[in-house]
């Protein structure tokens, strides 16, 4: 039997008024349904918001390390409970287990990295700047800050936010993916087990209206968003224009560049996990793969290995390729393949008919490879969001990476090479906030950024790491003289 999800209001799990009903279903077996879920009315996210605000001032004077221990106490529950979130995971998004529990373990990394907020919040101090003069810089936390998170990730993104947020005195409402609530609420009766106060943490359902009315509600201060990038250029102007602090991540069409010299083998394994791990839905997933020259030879490898993926759901211990989120995303992924043809590429391996006999009605589409791909084709610039690869053959590294250059998008590249110059040269010349080398998904761990350029990211920060402390407080700058102290010390002046 489903799960009816609730709100999170002040510590109370509260059903939302709207009389519509949300279905939740298991994308590799639709008839299942995982959750069901109401959308949040503008009077409930009004509520919401003023439960965080209300508990703002009191979680703000709480000492910095008692914040953190509440941390580390979640921390521990985290893991306790990874299992049950990596398979509760598996059954609204799809991913397989082996994946889910990468998504809780990244998450879980950022908690790591936020309980460490006595050290990251420090600010400087500078003794005698002027003659009996002290300088000094501090930070404070915001206030309220509301995040939105996509379907993709339904455990790591909500912890790249609201951790680090609440480790540094600020309190949060959080709008998870209307495809994906049930792992976020999981995560909000967890974190409130471990000890947040009511109103640190507050959760609201709903899709694009209720995301709105956090973003205008007047006491947020700041917003965090991922998703695609029509949806963070809107969330970034419509925050910017409200005078709030702003980070949002959008899209990505990731270039994998394989050079002559590239360890073959390494590199397809490699190829085939960025490309097709979590049935190509993420934003660091390659989707562009770019042979210089002889090594062009990848590309059958490539087919073979793809061949080989066996689809399936992902508690199923055999699936390495689950479904995609939706029917009408399957139907978006599967249009992309038919406009790929049109445009004139050789599809090499074809994902659009494969069937699963265990899950005739999941939404399932195969690995699919497109070969003598052009700059100028739609399905070498959009964001496709499956497991589809163009490959895009070049003469040599720098017509490589004008191919990647000349993208929309800087979320990351990689490249394969043996030649530590062809990397320094590849390095310094790719246009992306995340590179790799000899490294499929360059995705950072949770003590650096994660963030890309261009069209990838609005706003100056990315998310986790140092950019995240400073996403979520404010520096306060003081020049601070006394007057009266004798100059030893030990007398008064008169």
């Amino acid at each position: 039997m489903s799960k009816a999800l609730k709100n999170l209001v002040h510590g109370e799990w509260l059903t939302p008024a709207s009389p519509d009903i949300h279905d939740i279903p298991d994308p590799a077996a639709p008839d299942t349904l995982v959750a069901t879920v109401k959308y949040t009315t503008p009077d409930e996210v009004r509520d919401a918001v003023k439960a965080a605000a209300d508990a703002f001032p009191a979680w703000r004077d709480t000492p910095v390390v008692q914040r953190c221990r509440i941390l580390f106490q979640i921390k521990d529950i985290l893991e306790q409970r990874a299992e049950d979130l990596a398979r509760l995971l598996v059954t609204e998004n799809g991913k397989t287990l082996a994946e889910a529990r990468g998504d809780v373990r990244r998450g879980i990394e950022v908690v790591e990295f936020a309980a460490g907020a006595p050290h990251l919040a420090k600010g400087e101090f500078l003794e005698d700047i002027a003659s009996r003069i002290d300088g000094y810089i501090y930070r404070e936390p915001l206030g309220v800050v509301a995040g939105a998170c996509p379907f993709n990730f339904p455990a790591m993104v909500p912890m790249w936010m609201f951790p680090v947020a609440v480790a540094l005195g600020n309190t949060f409402v959080l709008k998870p993916s209307e495809r994906c609530p049930a792992t976020a609420t999981a995560l909000g009766e967890l974190f409130t087990l471990g000890g947040l106060p009511p109103g640190v943490l507050n959760i609201v359902h709903g899709a694009r209206e209720t995301f709105e009315a956090l973003v205008t509600a007047p006491q947020v201060a700041a917003v965090s968003f991922v998703g695609s990038t029509a949806a963070a250029k809107s969330v970034f102007l419509l925050a910017s224009s409200q005078n709030k602090r702003v980070q949002s991540l959008g899209g990505a069409k990731n270039y994998l560049l394989v050079m002559p010299d590239a360890d073959l083998e390494n590199t397809v394994s490699a190829v085939i996990s960025s490309t097709f791990g979590c049935a190509g839905e993420r934003c660091m997933a390659s989707s562009v793969l770019v042979p210089v020259g002889p090594a062009a030879s990848i590309v059958d490898k490539v087919v073979k290995a793809a061949s080989a993926l066996t689809l399936g759901h992902g508690l199923d211990p055999s699936t390495t390729m689950g479904p995609v989120i939706s029917a009408a995303h399957k139907k978006r992924v599967i249009d992309y393949i038919d406009l790929g043809l049109v445009e004139g590429a050789s599809l090499l391996l074809d994902g659009r008919a494969v069937t699963v006999e265990s899950h005739p009605r999941g939404f399932f589409v195969g690995p699919t490879v497109f070969d003598h791909v052009t700059p100028g084709m739609r399905i070498a610039r959009e964001e496709i969001f499956g497991p589809v690869l163009s490959v895009m053959r070049a003469r040599d590294l720098d017509e490589a990476v004008s191919f990647a250059n000349a993208s929309d998008y800087g979320n990351g590249a990689s490249i394969f090479t043996s030649s530590g110059g062809a990397a320094r040269e590849f390095r310094r010349s790719i246009q992306c906030g995340m590179i790799g080398i000899n490294a499929g998904v360059p995705a950072p761990m949770a003590f650096f950024g994660f963030g890309g350029h261009k069209q990838s990211l609005f706003g100056d920060l990315r998310v986790q790491g140092t950019d995240s402390v400073e996403f979520y407080t404010r520096k306060k700058s003081v020049i601070e003289r006394w007057f009266g102290f004798g100059p030893t010390g030990s007398t008064w002046a008169k």
